[in-house]
């Protein structure tokens, strides 16, 4: 399992010890015990018990998502649904289905139908393909640009297992990238850490020089909205794709 940032990501300096024991207890120590019980395991317990308060929010949408990649198929998490539904609450097992049926299905449909249902999950359009960065990206990418006059800002869509190579943003002063995801799921990874898996709603602050990669997951189509942070002397460096073996091994 991937070594956890959330908690410091989001509340490391307002409550640094809750964000450490997210990270390196719950996360850290907790859920890599695999020796007394399995990763699927421990997400089937996991999303029962979100179930079962009523916790069918973004973190209940991470958990189904490990909970697929740890194992569980859909005929499994349809049984599992079921099952508690009938000591759980049957309006909670209907907000679950929702989710469960949004992350299971998107493996089943055409990649037209997928990318016609991500579209329809956020308020910007795809855009056209990305053709003049294609080079720069494995798999197919799109681009809408959202805003062109004093700050560059475009939508940035890519399909499941996309994702654009190593890149620095370079500066003389100032510049860099933000990205505030919209739509599906991701990742992002600066040169030297552990990756880190996107969701809606989250924002990624890359500062000038930093070397990094972002893009889908293997079986989400992913968008972000990415905005140039103004700058003197700002250019791209582009480098080499992310390792294939190294992308394929996330989970």
């Amino acid at each position: 399992m991937e070594k956890q940032t959330a908690g410091r990501n989001q509340l490391g300096e307002f409550a640094p010890k809750f964000a450490e024991l997210n990270d390196d207890i719950l996360f850290g120590e907790v859920w890599s015990r695999e020796d007394k019980l399995s990763l699927r395991d421990r997400s089937l317990v996991t999303v029962v018990a979100l179930m079962s308060q009523g916790l069918t929010d973004a973190s209940f949408q991470h958990h189904l998502t490990n909970a697929k990649a740890n194992g569980i198929t859909k005929d499994e998490i349809a049984e599992i649904l079921t099952h508690a539904a009938f000591y759980a609450g049957w309006p909670k097992a209907w907000a679950a289905f929702r989710m469960a049926k949004e992350i299971w299905n998107e493996e089943d449909c055409s990649a037209a139908d997928a990318k016609g249902a991500h579209a329809k999950r956020m308020l910007f359009p795809i855009g056209e393909p990305n053709d003049g960065f294609a080079k720069y990206f494995v798999g197919q990418s799109y681009l809408a640009p959202l805003c062109t006059e004093n700050l560059g800002i475009c939508n940035v869509t890519f399909e499941p297992k996309c994702r654009n190579n190593w890149h620095i943003h370079k500066a003389a002063s100032g510049g860099g990238q933000i990205l505030i995801c919209v739509a599906g799921r991701g990742y992002y990874q600066e040169w030297g850490k552990s990756v880190r898996r996107l969701f809606p709603g989250d924002i990624v602050n890359i500062p000038a020089g930093v070397k990094h990669w972002h893009g889908a997951v293997q079986n989400s189509w992913f968008s972000h909205i990415s905005i140039e942070v103004p700058g003197t002397d700002t250019s791209t460096e582009w480098f080499d794709p992310v390792d294939k073996d190294d992308y394929n091994s996330l989970k």
